[in-house]
């Protein structure tokens, strides 16, 4: 005696009529694709969350390399304001030497400066920003062009408030993305050996 099996097909799910859930149970196609669509725009919406926090981090990184340049310009022409006042032996230092070295950097007409940060600190008009370029050479910062380029152009001028007092401001400029930015430090400088 044979005895034919009768198999159930199972490879397809049937179409629920009326509210009516199919024995079979699975899911539907629409319902698959509503689930891939959740979750497609779950892990898009992820991914641009982490590119705007890297982003983010980018800019916070130039803009507090850029404010310790422009601190360091301010530095240096103190450092410079100290060696032309302390060393009055030297024909030419004095305040008024002092003043009239940096008297091409003003911000009207704007006439930014930028100095060699290597003693006796050259000081030279930047006619375009490339001059003011500042390039990194062995871990540090400076103008003269050898190493690569930071992407951070420095200026300085000065204001003078008396006899006595001049301000100097200290800008370093940056391109990121689509965007150019700014940080401008100032200090007042004074004459402190009569």
């Amino acid at each position: 005696m044979k005895k034919s099996f009768k198999q159930k097909n199972k490879g397809f799910t049937r179409t629920p009529k009326f509210g009516v859930t199919p024995k079979g149970g699975g899911f539907t196609l629409v319902e698959t694709l509503v689930s891939v669509s959740v979750f497609t725009v779950s892990i898009l919406g992820l991914l641009v969350v982490l590119s705007q926090g890297i982003a983010n981090t980018g800019y916070a990184k130039k803009k507090l390399t850029a404010s310790y340049l422009a601190q360091e310009g301010i530095e240096y022409i103190r450092n410079m304001r100290d060696t032309y006042v302390l060393y009055t032996g030297v024909p030419g230092n004095s305040w008024s030497g002092f003043k009239s070295k940096l008297a091409s950097c003003n911000p009207s007409p704007r006439n930014g400066c930028g100095f060699d940060t290597v003693f006796p600190h050259n000081v030279f008009v930047c006619n375009n920003p490339n001059d003011c370029k500042l390039y990194v050479n062995n871990g540090g910062y400076d103008t003269n062009g050898s190493g690569t380029d930071s992407g951070f152009v420095r200026e300085i001028w000065m204001t003078p408030v008396g006899s006595n007092e001049v301000k100097i401001f200290s800008t370093v400029l940056w391109t990121q993305g689509s965007g150019s930015y700014s940080i401008t430090f100032s200090e007042s400088l004074f004459n402190w050996i009569e």
